[in-house]
């Protein structure tokens, strides 16, 4: 008989996800249906996200090679049938004050520093790019990690040498650019392109570096479709960049950079977003979602 939710200890809320206390060793790692933009939680939720970002992980998790805190598989005894299908066992890390950011395309905040400085993280690139400018090679272009509702800022690779020691440094940002290169070259062979992504590492008990949290997903990467790849323009997404054009958009009405929280999201927002993320993770895995663990009955 499975657990309830009740049975674990709760730890922590973040923009997304619930973290409880398994066992002295394990958290139970759940993702929920809420979503984040402009460091904002929105009052709309999207249907079956945290299936979706918990399917998505588990693919990549297991796609590439770097060591991850998988404690158990996404059906594993101990996760309660409420959260089945968006919660995960994991092992307890130390986890890094680093989002470790890999960008293979000039797009967001970078192309707001590039613009600004003509370089990313410190990294001076050249002249002339635009939006959507491809890199020559993927770039390690990390960020500090943002309390709740405050906003993660670019850092260079020195700030993370003060933060992690040097090391430690060089271990993450060949690890990223490892892990970035592995997820994007699979997700081009089926016709989309990881134009940037960010992860989180943590350190075990004995010193090893492995991948935590959410690896891959339509929220911490941005997916654009290959077939209509252009240089210039913005691109066509299955990420929740779709949400933020919205909320940046006339129809909204709302001031980004005023004190107003954000509008509530459409009825076709939602739905359009949700059919995205879905259409993401089959494309990508290959798998039918309806297949997907904790589906309704």
């Amino acid at each position: 008989m499975r657990p309830a939710l009740s049975d674990y200890r709760h730890l922590a809320s973040g923009k997304v996800r619930e973290l409880y206390r398994v066992d002295d060793g394990h958290l139970l790692f759940v993702a929920s249906d809420r979503i984040s933009a402009y460091d904002h939680i929105l009052d709309s939720e999207i249907p079956d996200k945290g299936r979706v970002l918990t399917a998505m992980s588990v693919f990549f998790f297991d796609h590439v090679d770097a060591p991850n805190h998988l404690a158990g598989p996404p059906d594993d005894e101990r996760i309660p049938a409420e959260v089945l299908g968006r919660a995960l066992v994991v092992e307890q890390l130390e986890m890094l004050p680093v989002e470790a950011v890999a960008r293979g395309y000039l797009t967001g905040s970078g192309l707001i520093d590039y613009q600004k400085t003509g370089a990313v993280c410190g990294i001076y690139l050249p002249p002339g790019l635009v939006e959507a400018s491809k890199f020559a090679e993927p770039l390690f272009t990390p960020a500090s990690k943002a309390e709740l509702g405050q906003h993660d800022e670019n850092i260079t690779f020195d700030d993370v040498v003060a933060l992690v020691g040097a090391q430690r440094a060089e271990q993450l940002r060949d690890r990223t650019l490892r892990t970035y290169l592995q997820g994007a070259e699979h997700a081009l062979t089926k016709g989309i392109i990881v134009a940037d992504t960010k992860f989180e590492f943590g350190v075990d008990a004995h010193g090893e570096l492995k991948l935590a949290d959410e690896v891959f997903t339509p929220d911490s990467s941005r997916y654009w479709r290959a077939d209509d790849y252009a240089e210039g323009v913005v691109q066509n997404s299955f990420d929740k960049q779709f949400v933020r054009n919205w909320l940046t958009s006339p129809e909204s009405g709302w001031d980004r950079n005023g004190d107003e929280p954000p509008p509530p999201l459409p009825t076709e927002i939602v739905e359009a977003t949700r059919a995205r993320y879905i259409e993401a993770y089959e494309r990508i895995s290959g798998l039918k979602f309806d297949d997907w663990i904790g589906a309704p009955a």
